[in-house]
């Protein structure tokens, strides 16, 4: 019997599905691999050499018994409304495959245990090439998406990528994993070291899913914020740039 103590959580996500985003963003479908990627973007600035890249978390990729659900889309709106803060000129959100885009070459595997396997980062990794093309990057990435941003920099060294920052951010899920007993993601790439990118991890002084014992094993002292009132899934108005 499988167990879920600390995946099942991260998955469910919370609740309130409704997200309407700013006037300024408008909703992009990107063709990836095999999925077709939901993204939201603002670019007032084509010219400039800088865009901010958001990829989304695992979302509601189980049920509360541990059970995947049949769509993945998440539920809670934290990473949408970092975007929607975040006043720089060139903003995107990334979903993850499957989520809000079901097609016939989804699986269950693609949000569950392969949802770090070499073709979701493939695909999220041709996203984030056709949107930012040679623009100087900062990947920003919540929860599992902290994962997939961290593997996307790391095999993707053609890409300009500036900066790297995390979100209650799974940084190994082997490790992540064990802290909990849960199974292994088989199937999945993992990260062995970080990639050496100028980088920042928020972590919720009150996450119990991904807490602060995993991340001070693999990042610098120097470059975790820990945010005390936080928890998984509440980073209240955090707004990560200046």
């Amino acid at each position: 019997m499988k167990k879920f103590v600390g995946l099942l959580f991260l998955l469910v996500g919370c609740a309130g599905t409704n997200w309407t985003p700013p006037a300024e963003f408008t909703y992009v479908p990107v063709g990836a691999g095999e999925y077709e990627i939901a993204t939201w973007q603002k670019i007032q600035n084509p010219t400039d050499s800088h865009i901010h890249i958001y990829i989304e978390g695992d979302g509601n990729a189980f049920d509360v018994y541990g059970r995947p659900n049949d769509d993945p889309t998440p539920r809670g709106t934290l990473v949408r409304d970092l975007v929607a803060r975040d006043g720089f000129d060139n903003v995107v959100y990334v979903a993850r495959p499957c989520q809000f885009i079901m097609n016939e070459n989804c699986d269950e595997s693609d949000w569950t245990n392969g949802r770090f396997s070499k073709k979701i980062i493939d695909a999220e990794s041709d996203v984030i090439q056709k949107i930012a093309g040679t623009k100087q990057i900062t990947l920003v990435g919540y929860s599992g998406g902290a994962m997939v941003s961290g593997l996307v920099i790391a095999n993707n060294p053609e890409l300009n990528f500036e900066k790297w920052i995390t979100i209650a951010g799974v940084l190994n899920h082997e490790q992540w994993t064990n802290y909990f007993g849960d199974e292994d993601l088989v199937g999945s790439m993992n990260m062995d070291a970080l990639p050496r990118v100028s980088q920042k991890h928020f972590v919720g002084g009150r996450d119990t899913i991904v807490p602060y014992e995993l991340a001070k094993n693999w990042a610098d002292a120097n470059d975790i914020i820990i945010i005390e009132s936080a928890s998984h899934d509440d980073f209240g108005n955090l707004k990560i740039f200046d």
